[in-house]
């Protein structure tokens, strides 16, 4: 993952002196965004295949499909260090997005196996 900006000695002497807003690089938290949402899914697709090959059904299926996400989210957090401020604007880009999404894939990969 991809951190804040970096810069020289000079810059963040005059950065410093001026305010104390932390600064991201837009680069950077884009890949940060595409990691979340890549993790996700491909954790919704492994998820949809076990809990198909389970044979959870109804509330069941959903509950695991909870529990992947957390870990998931425990799992991106731990990769960012557990400083998710230098890499991420809040707690919400971590813990939410991609989240509807990976349950649309994990539905569809839970189905198959399922059947």
């Amino acid at each position: 993952m991809a951190g804040h900006n970096d810069s020289s000695a000079s810059e963040k002497k005059s950065s410093e002196a001026t305010n104390d807003l932390p600064t991201f690089n837009t680069e950077n938290m884009q890949s940060n965004m595409k990691i979340i949402y890549y993790s996700r899914t491909f954790m919704s697709i492994i998820g949809g295949v076990i809990a198909g090959i389970l044979g959870f059904t109804s509330l069941t299926g959903f509950i695991f499909y909870f529990l992947v996400m957390a870990i998931t989210s425990v799992g991106l957090v731990a990769k960012a260090g557990f400083s998710i401020h230098s890499y991420f604007g809040s707690w919400n880009q971590i813990v939410l997005d991609g989240f509807l999404s990976g349950l649309m894939s994990f539905v569809l990969f839970w189905t198959y196996p399922f059947d």
